[in-house]
């Protein structure tokens, strides 16, 4: 399961309306992918379809998909949106991350 704060469900309706998503049809596609300066990195977009291997949740009214891939890596994750001074933008508060970088963009198992 992915949970969605209250912030960052505003903020994700708010994006996807601008790109032409709908929130209340179309998901949020989360994954993992290789990178970044500690071995793993987030990826966030929109999507209007799932794919055959997705695993789809709904969380405070937004509709996430996930490949199952990463959904092992994402279990209990919490998407959060922070727009404080040290700089804007989503982040992923995730209880299986040893470690993670200073930017918060990527981790490690």
């Amino acid at each position: 399961m992915i949970k969605v704060s209250d912030t960052a469900k505003k903020k994700v309706v708010e994006l996807m309306t601008d790109d032409g998503f709908d929130a209340t049809n179309d998901y949020v596609r989360v994954g993992v992918k290789s990178g970044g300066c500690s071995g793993l990195s987030y990826d966030l977009n929109f999507d209007k379809n799932q794919q055959e291997n997705d695993k789809i949740f709904e969380d405070n009214g937004i509709k996430i998909v996930v490949d199952k891939k990463s959904f092992l890596y994402l279990v209990g994750t919490t998407l959060e949106y922070s727009g404080g001074l040290n700089g804007k933008g989503f982040v992923f508060n995730n209880p299986n991350a040893n470690r993670t970088c200073g930017c918060g963009e990527s981790f490690s198992l």
